[in-house]
């Protein structure tokens, strides 16, 4: 495909929840140039409605035609952070989900991510942990022949201006250091799921450090048996991510 990723009005990042996309959202913010819009299909997904400006879509197929009418009017480009929480059939079937995005995506090692969820819902399901669906989303982009661009979390707070300098250059936007810090705090971009981003909003940047979660015993095989099965789909999309500190 000719197309580079820097011709698309709209970078999407498919990411698997827990793996620091609100981190990297937060840069994104902090650069100022992009129109930024946070999760609007997952939200669209639990509430039955996403208001975008002063639209309100009430299905996938009426968000994405809002979502491509904004960036096509728009003087930014939009970036758009959503996470794998539920499937997206409708956007699987649509040829424009590699035809008008520039599609990346974010990993982060499974056991990590696993245990986080468990924290933050201990009743966590299989296909919510994300690295399936993400895998999907992957492959049919790749399938078609469209850039597919990802990003490792871990590799992503080991070196952050390595991975963010070369994820510009592949999505065609100025490297900015600046953005690689920024003012503590909440944002309303994710005010519906704030207690999900507690701790980008004690940040001031990235950073390697992780809090301990602890698996209850009586749930430890159930937690492992989730590792497991999620792992083979990491490994692969992580054949393909960006180069970062850990990736030399």
């Amino acid at each position: 495909m000719s197309r580079h990723p820097s011709d698309a009005r709209i970078i999407v990042m498919w990411a698997v929840p827990r793996s620091r996309s609100t981190a990297f959202l937060r840069m994104i913010i902090e650069r100022g140039d992009l129109d930024v819009v946070h999760e609007p299909f997952s939200n669209l997904a639990a509430t039955g409605r996403f208001e975008l400006g002063e639209h309100t879509a009430g299905s996938i197929e009426e968000l994405f035609e809002l979502l491509l009418d904004r960036a096509r009017t728009g003087e930014r480009r939009l970036f758009v952070k959503e996470t794998a929480d539920y499937r997206y059939d409708a956007l699987l079937a649509d040829p424009r989900l590699h035809t008008e995005l520039t599609n990346t995506f974010m990993i982060r090692e499974p056991g990590a991510v696993v245990r986080s969820h468990y924290a933050m819902n201990r009743d966590v399901e299989r296909d919510e942990i994300g690295f399936e669906r993400v895998h999907e989303l992957f492959g049919a982009v790749r399938a078609a022949g469209a850039p597919a661009i990802v990003v490792d979390g871990d590799d992503l707070v080991a070196d952050p201006p390595a991975v963010i300098a070369r994820f510009c250059e592949l999505t065609g936007l100025p490297f900015r250091r600046e953005a690689l810090t920024w003012d503590r705090g909440a944002r309303p971009e994710w005010a519906r799921t704030e207690h999900w981003h507690l701790d980008v909003e004690r940040s001031s940047g990235f950073t390697t450090a992780s809090n301990e979660h602890p698996v209850d015993p009586a749930d430890a095989e159930r937690v492992e048996a989730l590792i497991a099965h999620h792992r083979p789909f990491y490994e692969r999309l992580r054949e393909h991510r960006i180069a970062g500190a850990s990736a030399r």
